[in-house]
Order: structure tokens, then C-alpha cells, then sequence
């Protein structure tokens, strides 16, 4: 998407502004509790290779050039590719990471069934997203109708729509956390870390593990 390619060093260096700092630490630390350390995994839609870095992933694609320049000073080796077509062989990784993407690919089924189609039987699916249930995601699509530039890209799930989803191309849903209990905003840090177990709506971001099923 070329969006990413003209705003990449304002994408990454949110990240470093008071909200995006203390955000990106509670989501790590949320898919932290499901992330599991494997042999082989891949980062789809990798960005800039701030959460693969963080998560020990060594691999990663996404159609912005620029991003994955910033991924490679981070030391995730990447490449250009679009989710719905990755230029990998059937089952070679152990684990796909999909964080604050899902909701920018063109067709996220075909994303999934991708993802499904690249790991091993067993493979974990490791997401990272906000729902459309969620008080955040009517935030950021105000944003949109006011023009910004990344939001107007999105487009927002339901939790069901997600399950149905994963379920269509042959994955089973693990385990799921939700954070980020806070009014949006996206000034101030984030005061409240707290990370339940389960699917709360209220909550803004939801980290979700699946595990691969043989079709």
C-alpha cells in the first residue's frame, strides 16, 4: 500500500511519541503472553519490525519498501509481498505474526489462508488487532472520516467476523487476551496496563493465538 511507503518515518517515529510509546509496550507485553519462541517464524506485514525484533522473529514481508528498510536496521530480514500471496513453499514455518494489519490487507481471508498455508501442521497464528466492537475503533474511524491519511485504509472487524474467518481456512482459536482500557486518545501515555484473559469489548486491542488445523 502506498500510503506506508509516503508516511513510513512518521509511522515508525509514532512509536516514539508519548501514546505510541507506552501503546507499543502494552501490546508487546499482551502478545508476549501468547507468543511462543520457535524455530522458524514470519512476520506478515512486518512494517517497520518493531514487534519482530521485540518477539525474536527474524523474518518478515509487507509491500512498503521504505518499512522494510527500517525492519532491516532493526535485524528482521524481510522482503516485498503482498499477504495474500507469499513467496513461500507449504509449511516452513512454525509460527505467522500478524500485528495492526489485518485490517489494511486487501482481502484478509486470503491473508489468513495463507498464513495457514506457510505453517507446519500444528503452527501457531499469533494476531494482534483492534475489533470493531471496541470504543477504539470508532475512534480511529472518525479519524478516517476526517481525512487522515493511514485510518482511511482500514477497515475494522467483528470478533465473530474474525472467528468465522479463521475457521474458513482451517484454524482453531487458542486463546485470546484483551487490553487497553482506556477512553481513546492518542496524546497521553496509557496509565491503565491492565490485560485480562478473554474477549472484553470495552477493552481496545486483542491479542488472539489460533493454531493450524490439517484441511
Amino acid at each position: 500500500m502506498k500510503v506506508f511507503d509516503d508516511y513510513a518515518f512518521k509511522y515508525d517515529e509514532w512509536y516514539e511519541k508519548p501514546f505510541g510509546k507506552s501503546a507499543y509496550s502494552l501490546e508487546l507485553e499482551c502478545l508476549k503472553n501468547l507468543h511462543i519462541q520457535v524455530d522458524s517464524s514470519l512476520e506478515i506485514g512486518v512494517g517497520s519490525g518493531r514487534f519482530a525484533s521485540m518477539l525474536g522473529i527474524k523474518y518478515g514481508v509487507d509491500t512498503s519498501k521504505r518499512l522494510l528498510k527500517i525492519a532491516l536496521t532493526r535485524g528482521v530480514r524481510s522482503i516485498v509481498a503482498k499477504a495474500e500471496s507469499l513467496p513461500f513453499k507449504d509449511m516452513v514455518f512454525d509460527e505467522a505474526l500478524i500485528v495492526v494489519s489485518l485490517c489494511f490487507f486487501e482481502d484478509p481471508t486470503a491473508s489468513l489462508r495463507e498464513a495457514h498455508r506457510i505453517l507446519k501442521d500444528r503452527g501457531i497464528l499469533l494476531l494482534g488487532l483492534v475489533l470493531s466492537e471496541s470504543p477504539w475503533a470508532d475512534f480511529y474511524k472518525e479519524k478516517a472520516k476526517k481525512g487522515h491519511p493511514i485510518y482511511t485504509h482500514a477497515k475494522f472487524y467483528s470478533y465473530p467476523q474474525l472467528i468465522t474467518m479463521l475457521k474458513s481456512v482451517g484454524f482453531k482459536l487458542d486463546r485470546i487476551y484483551t487490553t487497553l482500557f482506556e477512553d481513546p486518545q492518542d496524546e497521553k501515555p496509557i496509565e491503565n496496563r491492565k490485560i485480562l484473559d478473554g474477549f472484553h469489548p470495552k477493552g481496545g486491542f486483542f491479542c488472539v493465538r489460533a493454531l493450524k488445523l490439517s484441511l
